[in-house]
């Protein structure tokens, strides 16, 4: 009996020998650049997969992607051998692999800011008791590069290597407070502010607001933005021109993060990002500089 992905698999061999009939009746000459272009579909699809934890079926694939689904398959499955993405039988849905993982933790092992900020993650996650998170500024997203969690039978838990959008979280708020106006409005132009609860900001003008008080309170706060019943305060890690790198991160349900309790976890996590800033070499920037 044929697996369910062998089964795709047989249903896609009629496009494909279709496709390859048709190239060679064409005529058509191997192009150089072809590895190249196969790499880059590939690539292409494990960032699809790495941005939907549950998973993406052939034909959800093929269409965000634009891809024929003899070719989105004969990728995945090449994929598959190597261990960077794997099939779920029970959705027929593929997923990111293990291999990725691993090429993913690498990255974080041999990362200086990584490095740096453990031991002050850990530190943190002593003296509050709650999940501590490293935010690394990727293109104009937050991804959640490692993690310690808080020993609380009820904590909060962020999926490293996820990302996070900038102005519903306190990491993403952290960063474009110390962002050029000019580079903030950029990365809102581009992905806008789509809503997660009630309490997002969803205008320029209140973000604006909020980021000012981010930079005048030194650290910033996700009132359940994201996810309701979760709280967060954040810091950034700044390089030598003052801009943002990276954004420590306190993280803990409503119940237990008060008002009280924010403000006094918002000065622990921004003496934290302030030592490990200093410790960078980083520094802060004047407003307008």
């Amino acid at each position: 009996m044929l697996s369910a992905s062998a089964l795709e698999g047989f249903c896609v061999k009629a496009v494909q020998r279709r496709e390859l009939l048709q190239h060679r009746a064409e005529g058509s000459p191997v192009q150089a650049g072809g590895g190249v272009k196969s790499l880059t579909r590939a690539l292409s699809i494990l960032v699809a997969l790495a941005e939907c934890f549950e998973g993406l079926t052939l034909a959800a694939l093929s269409k965000r992607l634009s891809l024929p689904p003899s070719t989105a398959h004969r990728l995945l499955t090449t994929l598959q051998r190597q261990r960077f993405v794997r099939f779920d039988s029970s959705s027929m849905s593929w997923r990111i692999g293990v291999q990725a993982f691993t090429v993913g933790s690498a990255f974080a092992q041999s990362s200086d800011v990584v490095a740096l900020a453990k031991p002050y993650m850990r530190r943190l996650m002593e003296e509050t008791g709650e999940t501590i998170n490293l935010y690394v500024l990727s293109g104009e997203g937050a991804i959640c590069m490692a993690q310690v969690q808080s020993p609380q039978m009820i904590r909060a838990i962020s999926r490293p290597g996820g990302a996070l959008r900038m102005h519903r979280s306190a990491a993403g708020k952290a960063m474009l407070a110390h962002m050029p106006k000019d580079q903030v409005a950029d990365i809102v132009m581009k992905h806008g502010l789509p809503r997660a609860t009630q309490n997002t900001i969803v205008s320029m003008r209140k973000l604006e607001a909020d980021l000012a008080k981010t930079r005048e309170r030194g650290f910033a706060i996700d009132n359940e933005e994201f996810v309701l019943g979760l709280r967060c305060v954040a810091a950034p890690l700044l390089d030598e021109r003052g801009m943002a790198q990276a954004a420590l991160s306190v993280a803990g349900p409503k119940t237990r993060m008060t008002d009280e309790r924010l403000a006094t976890l918002g000065k622990l996590v921004a003496a934290a990002a302030y030592s490990a800033t200093v410790e960078l070499g980083g520094g802060f920037r004047h407003e307008g500089s």
